[in-house]
């Protein structure tokens, strides 16, 4: 007797839809600028998209003018900025990194929630540089800040058990929904702690010119950097939407999600 077996194909690449959006609209965005565009035209997106904490200063300086966008500039370049990069090398680094940890996180938050967090990180980032270098014409780039809120998000559920990275695995989608760490917990866990100060550490090292990243000229905007992590740290339990739970020690079962809880395969 002939017994037909459905065999079912597993993509090459298992990453988020949205994810791979955002790859692509960065790409595209760096390609126009930087290869595209006529260096005028190149000039004026950076003079209206990048974050400059001269905006934000009572007297501006004598310049060539004045900033352009006035208020409005104001407020969007806390996000425009993230999608600007200075080279090849800046852009391939960013993305990396956004591909290993906005995954996992865009598969516990949905589409939206993603996107918010990926904006809101970037503001963070963007409001520790403004606060670095407020008054200084000191313009910023690049989306490491929201990569980086990214990874503080990652770290709060990753390595439970059950999780993408714990000891405990579940079903596929069910890793993505265990109860995240609860912030003071990860906090005193140890290997939380080591590898916040590990990173803590490569960026003071990458702020060094001796150290700085191949290709990239640019000085390393590492307030942003703290900002973006400190800001997806704090605010991942308000994007959260996976309920929180109260666990033992040796490993929870996964959580609940609640409607909005949509993940992307």
């Amino acid at each position: 007797m002939d017994i037909q077996v459905e065999r079912t194909r597993e993509p090459i690449f298992n990453i988020p839809a949205v994810v791979v959006w955002l790859v692509a609209a960065l790409c595209l965005i760096h390609v126009m600028v930087a290869f595209v565009l006529p260096v005028d035209m190149s000039e004026a997106v950076l003079e209206w998209s990048a974050f400059d904490p001269l905006r934000y200063h009572a007297t501006i300086p004598e310049l060539d003018g004045p900033l352009p966008g006035g208020i409005p500039a104001a407020i969007w370049t806390f996000v425009t900025y993230a999608f600007l990069h200075g080279s090849l090398t800046h852009l391939g680094f960013n993305l990396i990194w956004l591909v290993a940890f906005g995954t996992p996180v865009a598969r516990r938050f949905g589409t939206w929630r993603f996107l918010a967090f990926f904006a809101f990180t970037a503001a963070t980032g963007a409001l520790a540089h403004l606060i670095s270098y407020f008054g200084e014409e000191v313009p910023t780039i690049g989306a490491s800040a929201a990569v980086l809120g990214m990874m503080a998000a990652a770290m709060r559920f990753v390595f439970q058990p059950g999780g993408p990275l714990g000891f405990l695995r579940l079903s596929e989608a069910e890793t993505y929904r265990v109860p995240a760490k609860p912030l003071g917990a990860m906090l005193r866990d140890r290997r939380m702690i080591l590898f916040t100060l590990g990173w803590f550490g490569l960026n003071a090292l990458m702020a060094m010119p001796m150290f700085s990243l191949p290709g990239v000229q640019e000085s390393v905007a590492w307030q942003a950097h703290i900002g973006g992590f400190i800001g997806g740290l704090l605010a991942f339990a308000v994007f959260d939407p996976v309920k929180a739970t109260a666990m033992p020690e040796d490993g929870p079962g996964p959580a609940e999600p609640t409607d909005d809880a949509a993940a992307n395969h």
